[in-house]
C-alpha cells in the first residue's frame, strides 16, 4: 500500500506539529524562533573558538567564548521575534525588558549553552528554555506554558512540551527539525542513575540511597552535562538524575529558573517526577534569578524512593 505524501510522522516538521497543539500563533512563532537560533548555536559549537572569552558570568564560573556567542545568538533572536517582553539568561545578571506592554507576549528564561566546558573535549552540550505567558519570570515552574531543550550531540535533537505530551525532533541534513518521537512516556522505575556532586560530600540519606541503587544493580550513567543526562533518562524512559544537597552546599548546584523548572516540566509531562527532596520542583517559588535547589528527577517511583531515603524514611 502506497502512503499518501506527507502523512508519515517523519515528514512532520516542527512548525506543523506546533500548529496541531492548540496553542496561539505567538507561541508557535516564539518556539520556531528558538529552533532557528539553535541552528546558529550548533554552527558555533562545531566551528567556534574554544578559547576563554576573558569574562566570568554572574556565578563566578569561567565563561567560554561559546557561552557569550550562544547567549548573543539566542537573545538577539528573542528580542527581534516581536512576541517576547522579558528575557532572563544564565549569562546575564538581570532581566532584560524587550517590550513594556506584555499583552499577548511571553517571558523566556534560558541557559544558552549548558555544559559549555565539555565542548573542548567533544562531549554533548545543550540549550534549555523555559517560557511563561506575560511579564513575570519569578513564578512557580508549574505555570510554564512551554519548555524545551536542544541537545547538540552526534545528532541535534529538540524536545518540547506545551503541556500536552513530550515530543522529540531531529535536525536533518537541511537543518530542519522533523518529528522523531511523539508522546514520549517514562516507566515507573528504571535501572540507570546519574548522580552529580562529590559523593564524599553527600548527606547520610543520599549515601544510603546510592547504596540502595547499587544493591539493585542500577548502572551508573553520568556525563557531567545536564542536557545529555536528562535526555538519556527521558528517551530511554527509565532512570534518575540527581544533584543533591551537599555538605557545604545545601542548595546543590543547579538553578531553578534556567535548568530545573524547564526540565521538570518536560519530565512530569512524560509521566516522570522531579523533587527537591522536600517538595516538587515545579511548586518552588523562585525568589531570585540565581536561586538553586537540590534535584531528583526521572522515573516517578525512583524519585519517590529517593525522597524517602533523603528524609530518613
Amino acid at each position: 500500500m502506497i502512503k499518501q505524501a506527507g502523512t508519515s510522522k517523519f515528514q512532520i516538521d516542527l512548525r506543523r506539529h506546533l500548529r496541531s497543539q492548540n496553542i496561539c500563533d505567538n507561541l508557535v512563532h516564539l518556539m520556531c524562533e528558538i529552533a532557528e537560533a539553535s541552528k546558529y548555536v550548533i554552527n558555533a559549537v562545531r566551528t567556534g573558538d574554544l578559547g576563554v572569552a576573558g569574562t566570568s558570568n554572574l556565578y563566578g564560573e569561567e565563561q567560554l567564548a561559546l557561552d557569550v556567542l550562544s547567549d548573543r545568538i539566542m537573545r538577539k533572536r528573542l528580542i527581534h521575534s516581536g512576541v517576547v517582553c522579558n528575557i532572563a539568561s544564565e549569562e546575564m545578571d538581570e532581566i532584560y525588558q524587550c517590550q513594556a506592554n506584555a499583552d499577548g507576549l511571553y517571558s523566556v528564561a534560558y541557559d544558552p549553552l549548558d555544559g559549555s566546558s565539555l565542548v573542548d573535549v567533544n562531549l554533548a552540550v545543550g540549550t534549555i528554555v523555559s517560557i511563561y505567558a506575560g511579564s513575570e519570570l519569578l513564578q512557580p515552574g508549574r505555570n510554564q506554558v512551554a519548555a524545551m531543550y536542544i541537545l547538540y550531540g552526534p545528532r541535534v535533537s529538540l524536545v518540547y512540551t506545551v503541556g500536552d505530551g513530550v515530543h522529540e525532533f531531529t535536525m536533518n541534513n537541511l537543518m530542519e527539525y522533523t518529528l522523531t518521537r511523539e508522546n514520549i512516556r517514562m516507566k515507573p522505575e528504571g535501572d540507570i542513575y546519574a548522580p552529580g556532586g562529590l559523593r564524599n560530600k553527600y548527606t547520610e540519606g543520599n549515601e544510603k540511597f546510592i547504596r540502595h541503587l547499587e544493591d539493585k544493580g542500577c548502572k551508573l550513567r553520568y556525563s557531567g552535562g545536564f542536557v545529555p543526562d536528562i535526555n538519556q533518562v527521558l528517551l530511554k524512559g527509565k532512570g534518575l538524575f540527581m544533584y543533591p544537597a551537599l555538605q557545604g552546599s545545601p542548595n546543590g548546584k543547579l538553578r531553578v529558573l534556567f535548568e530545573l523548572n524547564p526540565m521538570a516540566f518536560i519530565v512530569e509531562h512524560a509521566g516522570g517526577a522531579a523533587s527537591t527532596g522536600t517538595i516538587p520542583i515545579l511548586d518552588l517559588q523562585p525568589e531570585s534569578l540565581d536561586q538553586r535547589a537540590p534535584v531528583y528527577i526521572g522515573c516517578a517511583e525512583d524519585v519517590k524512593t529517593a525522597v524517602a531515603f533523603v528524609n530518613g524514611k
